[in-house]
């Protein structure tokens, strides 16, 4: 507890952009965030000011920062479960529990756990051999997916085998490297969607629109809330399917489940990853819906209450800011600048990295009455803020070009 304000110490195991934008809510709710970073200069230490320097692969360092907080959460998935068990045996308040948080570390895990509760899930196996590869492939049909079990994100981890002689090429490599692996189907989908949950210990469930999250090279661009075109009752029960998996797993605190949408009609889903923690398709929220994501993550963590998820606007578009292939002419500052000034409603987010071709280093939300016309001028402001150039025919100073 804080001495100076009565009020419970968050503790947030890593220091990236998540943590950074989880000290934006605390400091509303007058919350003490703790922030357990690997560096002075990761994301969230430079705005943080109870900052500890020290390795989430460090138990001894784990339990001395979990010493000072009230409950510790995360901003990633990769603190090594038996250390968290350490830490609950000790007495410590981790939410997500290490139960829970296994399912989004590891994809073979929550595939069998989602098959067992009849899920949605597509066809998979465990691959300790190639020969599990290329048994699977000739059953299920090629291309099929090869994933890491662990530690992939942003299309990091996944190959696509597209027959018997790529499988023999790949697999025994990544297999003598220690890299365990699953392979399931490759699905036929429409798009791709996520369902952002809450949930409380007390058992309280609050759900977000269901976005359409687009991707290119792996990473998403883009999040466009709400998802165009979903029918209503399909969007109930994605939400659902989302609530239902949050309660299954015991999950406290923000749930991502990213979906395939199937069908031609696009009226089933397929499960594809897991997030416990605040996740890139809820960024919108934070000016795009009544509670933004981090402070209901606060808000599940501690137990209270969990605030109100209406959206704030009938559409609303997140861009990510991509590092550029080359560096700009102009400096982020001018940058930055001209886009405020062409877009005077833009949100821009900078997430206090360098910039490096393809590297997440902010994101740019805007909100309107049209998505067509909301996605356009998001489009084009991420673009500028990556690239300080005009996109298909526009100049960022001065409209549309002859």
């Amino acid at each position: 507890m804080d001495i100076r304000t009565g009020l419970p110490i968050v503790g947030m195991v890593g220091g990236g952009q998540l943590a950074r934008m989880t000290q934006q809510a605390a400091i509303a709710l007058g919350q003490s965030l703790h922030v357990l970073a690997t560096s002075a200069d990761d994301s969230a230490a430079q705005v943080t000011p109870n900052v500890t320097i020290g390795s989430h692969e460090d138990v001894g360092a784990l339990a001395s920062f979990a010493a000072g907080c009230d409950v510790v959460t995360f901003d990633h998935e990769h603190v090594p479960g038996e250390y968290l068990r350490v830490l609950v045996e000790h007495g410590v308040v981790v939410r997500p529990g290490p139960d829970a948080l296994l399912h989004a570390q590891d994809k073979l895990v929550m595939r069998d756990k989602l098959a067992s509760l009849g899920l949605p899930v597509p066809r998979f196996t465990a691959v300790s051999e190639v020969d599990d590869v290329v048994v699977f492939g000739d059953k299920h049909g090629w291309p099929c997916v090869l994933k890491a079990a662990r530690g992939g994100y942003d299309g990091r981890g996944v190959w696509l085998l597209n027959g018997v002689e790529s499988a023999r090429d790949l697999v025994p490599r990544l297999l003598e490297w220690g890299t365990p692996l699953l392979v399931e189907e490759r699905i036929s989908m429409r798009r791709e969607l996520a369902a952002v949950v809450a949930r409380s210990p007390f058992g309280q469930g609050g759900c977000w629109p269901v976005v359409e999250t687009v991707q290119a090279n792996g990473i998403c661009v883009e999040v466009l809330a709400p998802a165009p075109g979903l029918a209503e009752d399909a969007a109930a029960r994605a939400q659902e399917l989302a609530l239902r998996i949050a309660a299954e797993l015991d999950v406290v605190g923000v749930l991502a489940v990213e979906l395939f949408e199937t069908g031609d009609d696009g009226a089933g889903f397929v499960v594809n990853e897991l997030a416990m923690r605040p996740h890139n398709s809820g960024h919108w929220t934070i000016e795009g819906a009544a509670t933004s994501q981090f402070e209901q993550h606060l808000r599940a963590v501690l137990d209270y209450p969990l605030g109100m998820t209406d959206p704030r606007a009938p559409a609303v578009v997140m861009a990510n800011v991509l590092g550029a292939p080359r560096p700009p002419e102009m400096s982020a500052d001018e940058r930055l600048h001209h886009l405020l000034a062409r877009y005077r409603d833009a949100h821009v987010h900078y997430y206090g990295k360098q910039e490096r071709p393809g590297r997440k280093i902010g994101h740019v939300t805007l909100l309107g009455a049209r998505m067509a016309d909301v996605r356009e001028r998001a489009r084009l402001a991420a673009h500028w803020l990556a690239h300080g150039e005009w996109l298909d025919g526009y100049d960022i100073h001065g409209g549309e070009q002859p």
